[in-house]
């Protein structure tokens, strides 16, 4: 199938993942976090997330690029920094010829978790189980992760939908 980078935006630590959904299950093949605690503002931050991802995408060569979408909580200033963070993100995933899909928060923990509600530890520990991880992953990596699982999981459910389009009781219609 694919490689998918699954990207966590933030604007002072942005996660990533990378997995393999070319076998029966998705293969983990790299995650981390890209720390941006120590640059003082916002336009070097966004810079450094271009440049790391694009990194990521020179180093792996992913097919997929999945992306959490914004959520506008209550601090608007916050949700105005993520978006800056996802456009970068986006911005370098394009330039590497990746197709970008997005994903609602509550729709990642529904396809890796089984609800929406999930909590953030309850987003590690299956990320940990569904990959055959030795550890827990740091937070932000596995959020990165689970936006990857959530795109290989929706991709699959559309390729077989898809399949299912031009049948009907075995036939072919």
């Amino acid at each position: 199938m694919s490689i998918i980078l699954g990207i966590d935006p933030g604007s002072r630590r942005t996660g990533f993942g990378v997995i393999d959904t070319s076998g029966r299950k998705p293969r983990y093949i790299t995650s981390g976090c890209i720390n941006l605690t120590k640059l003082v503002d916002i336009p070097s931050r966004l810079d450094s997330i271009f440049s790391h991802v694009q990194e990521i995408c020179a180093q792996v060569s992913p097919t997929e690029f999945a992306i959490e979408q914004v959520f506008l909580g209550r601090n608007v200033d916050s949700a105005l920094k993520l978006g800056h963070a996802r456009g970068a993100a986006i911005v370098a995933a394009m330039q590497a010829g990746l197709p970008v899909h997005e994903y609602a928060a509550r729709q990642v923990k529904q396809s890796v978790v089984g609800k929406g509600s999930a909590t953030k530890e309850q987003v590690q520990h299956m990320v940990k189980v569904l990959l055959d991880l030795p550890g827990m992953p740091q937070e932000d990596a596995a959020d990165a992760l689970a936006i990857a699982l959530c795109h290989a999981h929706f991709s699959a459910s559309m390729g077989r939908i898809a399949g299912a389009v031009g049948s009907r009781r075995g036939r072919t219609v």
